[in-house]
């Protein structure tokens, strides 16, 4: 957290510099039984090889818009913040045919087709695990991305004054998006680094991105993303709340 962060890529080379070791994005999937700690260091470095894929193999610049066909997902958070390092326009739940890229789960495959561009598939498996036979027209994206550099430079400078989300319908600059995340942080009850928010929300609404993802980096926080809470009992949540150590949630 630095007052003079502009984008989210900013925020997470912030938090990187700060305290790589500590825990930023655990992620639980309760139709699954998933559980996925990522400190900074981790999520950066999956960051700064996803942005290395986007600008090299699928030749994304700023300004291309990359269609987000996923869940509330750790992986999605890593494109998220992958798109703002390279200066693409992070459209989630957006219209393939607009986009330059679309980034499907396995739910959204056929949908995703519609783009002309490049089409990546993520399996969303455990431990980010491939397909076990990969979608016909789509780079694998966990076949692809563990060959990519650990460190990510843009070929172009971002710049913050520019549209780097769309999300229901609303677009955002860099800038605007560290702004409403700083600005939402005391209704979400973050009150700086150590808060630690556990969000049930989906990724479609700016709530949800906010509480899952932009609001927590932007105090130096951490979030506890939890997909199908809905399947977990009140007891076996408040457990997680305590184990977790959580300081505040929404879902």
């Amino acid at each position: 957290m630095n007052a003079t962060d502009r984008t989210p890529a900013d925020l997470l080379r912030s938090a990187l510099a700060a305290d790589p070791g500590r825990p930023l994005v655990t992620f639980y999937d309760d139709a699954t039984g998933e559980r996925v700690e990522l400190s900074v260091a981790t999520f950066a470095n999956w960051v700064a090889k996803t942005a290395n894929l986007l600008q090299g193999d699928l030749a994304a610049e700023p300004g291309d818009r990359v269609a987000l066909l996923l869940p509330a997902h750790w992986q999605t958070a890593v494109w998220l913040l992958a798109c703002s390092s390279v200066g693409a326009i992070a459209d989630v739940a957006g219209d393939p045919v607009a986009a330059d890229v679309v980034v499907s789960g396995p739910d959204s495959l056929e949908a995703a087709r519609a783009c002309r561009g490049e089409r990546v598939a993520l399996a969303l498996r455990p431990l980010g695990g491939r397909f076990p036979q990969p979608p016909e027209g789509f780079m694998d994206y966990a076949v692809e991305v563990p060959g990519q550099g650990d460190r990510f430079a843009p070929f172009a400078p971002v710049d913050p004054e520019e549209p780097a989300l769309i999300v229901a319908g609303a677009e955002y600059t860099g800038a605007e998006v560290v702004e409403r995340a700083r600005a939402d942080a005391p209704s979400l009850d973050l009150t700086g680094p150590g808060s630690r928010l556990l969000s049930g929300l989906s990724y479609d609404t700016w709530e949800g991105l906010s509480a899952g993802l932009y609001s927590p980096m932007s105090v130096g926080g951490s979030v506890v993303l939890c997909r199908h809470l809905g399947r977990l009992g009140e007891d076996a949540l408040a457990q997680r709340i305590e184990s977790e150590r959580v300081t505040a949630s929404r879902h």
